[in-house]
């Protein structure tokens, strides 16, 4: 499933196909225009038809042109919780909306969380709380180094939790988190789980009461996750991270072709507000260098219930409505993660199979048993 990464959603319904901030804004747009547009040309019928054809063709190109160049993401831009060049407002002042720690460094360029050496640590946090029931997160970043194949690592994750700068184990960020974590996994610790490939992106949900189990590579509570080529490429790479109506929705672009590619979709998903957006990176052993280039947030305008608008939403705790246990989560050779456990109908029609499975093997040999007693009969 690819989508355009230049175009960004502006609204998430769960009917609605998967896009970015600001699509749906354009179109009220086109559609707008395209009504004034028509309703000016019906005005000129008195120039003639050969004036009038011409003009409306024209008047629908420069339509078209002018909602690509104005499509309307400025509102949905959510500015104060945004990472973007120049890196205005970066640093530990108090009008600051953005702190690191450790070896983080900012340059005009990139926000380098880790240098290519061994054992650094570093973060990047917003300093803002994020106060949002829907919302987009796009990551622009670049993980790069001179280690060869297999000989680096160990990558970088993005954070929407309760606490920040909090340093630790888990990719530069503590242990027993509270929130939501997307790790970009680029070190095999598990040895035993040749299953799938790296670099691995993974998702977890967590309220505090589950470790990350770095020898696993963070299998006991993976929720989703797929194998991604991001390592020393030409170009930057994308991430994008939506949550919206308890859907998590995580997608990908590597190659560079403004094409978004599917990674996880999770549904079931309770995140609350409040919670701070942060990346961090890490080192070992082995090293690279970790970037982020960008993180825009985008404020996704959705419709909920009056029960939903109700509620206290600083107060719901991360959680999932898992439909299958974190062991499951085992990857398929084409790369495509397996999230379809046995439902209820596919376990009756797996018994309905076994049972029509003995009904036939009876019916074969009561027949072949009865061919055999006639064959006896014979030399009697």
């Amino acid at each position: 499933m690819m989508k355009n990464r230049n175009q960004l959603v502006a609204v998430s319904y769960p009917e609605q196909e998967y896009g970015h901030p600001g699509s749906m804004a354009s179109e009220i747009i086109r559609i707008d225009l395209l009504v004034s547009c028509r309703v000016r040309v019906s005005r000129m019928r008195g120039f003639g038809t050969f004036i009038r054809i011409p003009l409306l063709f024209l008047l629908l190109h420069f339509t078209f042109v002018q909602c690509d160049i104005t499509d309307g993401n400025a509102e949905h831009l959510k500015r104060e919780h945004s990472l973007m060049k120049p890196y205005q407002g970066v640093g530990s002042s108090p009008s600051s909306q953005w702190d690191f720690w450790g070896s983080t460094l900012v340059t005009s360029s990139y926000v380098r969380l880790t240098p290519d050496e061994r054992s650094k640590q570093g973060s990047i946090w917003n300093t803002v709380p994020v106060y949002l029931k829907d919302w987009e997160m796009h990551i622009q970043y670049k993980i790069h180094g001179s280690g060869k194949k297999n000989l680096h690592g160990d990558g970088i994750a993005i954070w929407y939790t309760k606490d920040r700068l909090h340093p630790g184990p888990v990719f530069g960020n503590q242990d027993h988190f509270v929130g939501l974590a997307i790790f970009v996994d680029t070190f095999r610790n598990d040895l035993h789980g040749m299953d799938r490939s790296f670099p691995y992106i993974s998702a977890m949900v967590n309220n505090g009461s589950l470790p990350y189990d770095h020898g696993k590579d963070g299998r006991n509570a993976e929720l989703g996750g797929c194998s991604s080529e991001i390592r020393n490429k030409d170009h930057d790479t994308y991430l994008a991270i939506r949550y919206s109506k308890g859907r998590l929705t995580v997608m990908v672009d590597i190659d560079d072709k403004n094409e978004w590619k599917e990674c996880i979709d999770i549904g079931g998903v309770r995140l609350p507000t409040g919670y701070y957006f942060g990346a961090s990176a890490a080192t070992g052993d082995l090293s690279d260098n970790h970037d982020i280039i960008s993180m825009k947030m985008y404020q996704l305008m959705v419709e909920h219930s009056p029960d939903e608008d109700n509620l206290d939403w600083t107060k719901i705790e991360p959680s999932v409505s898992l439909l299958k246990s974190p062991k499951d989560n085992i990857d398929d050779p084409t790369g495509n993660f397996r999230s379809t456990p046995l439902t209820g109908w596919k376990v009756f029609l797996l018994l309905l199979c076994a049972l029509l499975g003995i009904v036939v093997c009876g019916v074969v040999g009561a027949v072949v048993f009865q061919k055999r007693q006639e064959r006896n009969k014979r030399f009697y």
